[in-house]
C-alpha cells in the first residue's frame, strides 16, 4: 500500500469519526483552555472551553460551566476556518482562526431561527471568566446562600430559588424555577458586583446583581439577543416553590393518557398498547432544544439501563422547533446517538405550549418542557411532575432522584389483582 493511499484512508477514517481533520495547508488551534465571549445586547457574555487532541488527529472541545464539561466531538477545520457543532442542539459556532491558532473570531448561529447570528470571539490561554479567579481573596459582599427570587419582565413576575456558593471572588450557582433550572452558572464578584454566566450550546445567560444596604439583591438577567428581566432576591433558607407534582394534572373525568404518534422512523407508536400492559410507563414530554430536557434524558438513560428488566418502559414525546417530520426526527436521532439513549421516542408536535397541550387534551396544560407523566401497571396516571431539577441544583437534584425512585418502586410493588 503506497503512502498516498494510506493518507487518503486516514482522512476518511477521521471524517467518519466526526472529528477535526487537519489536512495539509489547514490551520490548527491550540490545545488547552480558552476564554470566549458572545456579544449579546451590547454586553460581553464570557464562557470557557477546553480543546484536547484525540488519537485520530482530530479535536474534542469541552464547554466549561462550573463543574460541567460538555463534550463537543463534531469539530471541523477547513483551511483557516473552524465549524463547531454544538452538541445535540441545532446550532453552530463558525469562526476564522487567527495568529498561531490562538485566536478565533466569528459567530454563534442558531440554525432554526432566522437571523440569529451572535458575534463570537475566543482567546487561548485565558482561564478566567469575568476576572481572574482568586480563591483566597477576601471579597465583600459574600453572596453565598439560598435566596427567594422574583424575576420581573414588564408586568409579569415569576418566582425562583437562587443558590450561590462563593469562595474568594469566585462564584457558582443556579436558579431553580417551577419549570426547570438555569443549570451551571459560573462567575465572579468584582468591585462588589455579582456576575454570572452560562453557555450550554443553545442558551446564553448573563446575570448581574448588587447588594442593597438591607442585604437584598437587585439585578438584571440577559438571555440571547433580546430577552431582559430584572430580578430581586432576599436571603431565605426556607425559600420554596410550588409542589411540582401539583402544577400539571388530568382534567376532570380522565384517569388515563392516550396518544398515537410516529416514532423517529415514521412508524406509529400508540398508547395504550399491548407492549406496555402490566408495566410502569414513564412519559417524558421534552424537546432536543431544551438543556433541562438534556439533563433529564441523561438521567433517564442511565436509570433505564439499570432498571429496564424490572418491568418499566420510557417513551419520550418530542416537541421540536419545527413541525416538519424530517427535521424533528433528525434532531431526535442526533440526540439519541450523542447521548446513547436506549428508550423509545416519538415526534409529538412543536414546542409551542398551547399547541402541545392540544396533542394531549386530557391534561390541564403543558406548562413546561420537560414534564414527566408516570403511569401505573393498571394504565392509569399516578403522578405528573412539572419541570426537572438537574444536577446543577445539587440538593434539589438528589431530592428529585430519591422521590422518583420512591414513586417507581412503590408502583412496581403494586399488584394488578
Amino acid at each position: 500500500m503506497n503512502l498516498k493511499l494510506i493518507t487518503v484512508i486516514s482522512l476518511v477514517v477521521c471524517l467518519l469519526a466526526g472529528n477535526t481533520v487537519r489536512a495539509k495547508g489547514e490551520k490548527a488551534i491550540k490545545s488547552g483552555v480558552w476564554r470566549a465571549t458572545l456579544e449579546i445586547q451590547g454586553l460581553q457574555l464570557p464562557f470557557n472551553f477546553k480543546v484536547t487532541s484525540d488519537p485520530s488527529g482530530g479535536l474534542d472541545l469541552y464547554i466549561m460551566n462550573g463543574e460541567e464539561r460538555l463534550l463537543l466531538e463534531d469539530v471541523k477545520i477547513t483551511g483557516d476556518s473552524i465549524n463547531i457543532a454544538l452538541h445535540i442542539f441545532d446550532a453552530n459556532i463558525k469562526a476564522k482562526i487567527y495568529g498561531k491558532g490562538d485566536s478565533l473570531s466569528g459567530v454563534f448561529i442558531k440554525n432554526y431561527e432566522q437571523h440569529y447570528n451572535v458575534p463570537f470571539h475566543a482567546v487561548h490561554g485565558e482561564e478566567y471568566r469575568f476576572v481572574k479567579k482568586d480563591l483566597n481573596l477576601i471579597t465583600e459582599p459574600d453572596y453565598s446562600g439560598k435566596y427567594a427570587v422574583k424575576f420581573i419582565h414588564e408586568s409579569d413576575t415569576s418566582e425562583a430559588i437562587g443558590i450561590f456558593k462563593q469562595q474568594g471572588n469566585y462564584v457558582t450557582g443556579t436558579f431553580l424555577t417551577t419549570t426547570g433550572d438555569y443549570r451551571y452558572l459560573e462567575g465572579s464578584v468584582n468591585k462588589g458586583v455579582l456576575y454570572l454566566s452560562a453557555f450550554d450550546g443553545n442558551h446564553a445567560y448573563l446575570f448581574t446583581a448588587n447588594r442593597n444596604p438591607d442585604n437584598t439583591l437587585i439585578g438584571e438577567f440577559f438571555s440571547g439577543q433580546t430577552w431582559t428581566e430584572f430580578w430581586v432576591a432576599e436571603k431565605n433558607e426556607d425559600a420554596s416553590l410550588p409542589d411540582p407534582e401539583s402544577l400539571t394534572y388530568l382534567k376532570s373525568g380522565f384517569d388515563k393518557i392516550e396518544f398515537s404518534f410516529p416514532d423517529i422512523q415514521g412508524k406509529k407508536v400508540s398508547f395504550p398498547d399491548r407492549k406496555y400492559e402490566g408495566k410502569v410507563v414513564i412519559l417524558q414530554i421534552f424537546g432536543t432544544w431544551c438543556p433541562n430536557c438534556m439533563d433529564e434524558t441523561t438521567f433517564f438513560s442511565h436509570w433505564y439501563n439499570a432498571n429496564k428488566m424490572r418491568g418499566v418502559e420510557i417513551i419520550g414525546l418530542a416537541y421540536e422547533r419545527k413541525s416538519d417530520f424530517n427535521y424533528a426526527s433528525t434532531r431526535v436521532k442526533k440526540m439519541v446517538e450523542t447521548l446513547k439513549v436506549p428508550y423509545t421516542f416519538v415526534i409529538a408536535g412543536t414546542n409551542d405550549k398551547e399547541k402541545a397541550s392540544l396533542t394531549l387534551p386530557m391534561l390541564n396544560h403543558v406548562m413546561a418542557f420537560p414534564t414527566t407523566i408516570i403511569i401505573g401497571k393498571d394504565g392509569k396516571v399516578k403522578k405528573i411532575h412539572t419541570g426537572f431539577s438537574g444536577p446543577g441544583t445539587g440538593f434539589y437534584y438528589d431530592q428529585y432522584v430519591e422521590r422518583f425512585n420512591e414513586i417507581i418502586n412503590t408502583l412496581l410493588k403494586e399488584s394488578l389483582n
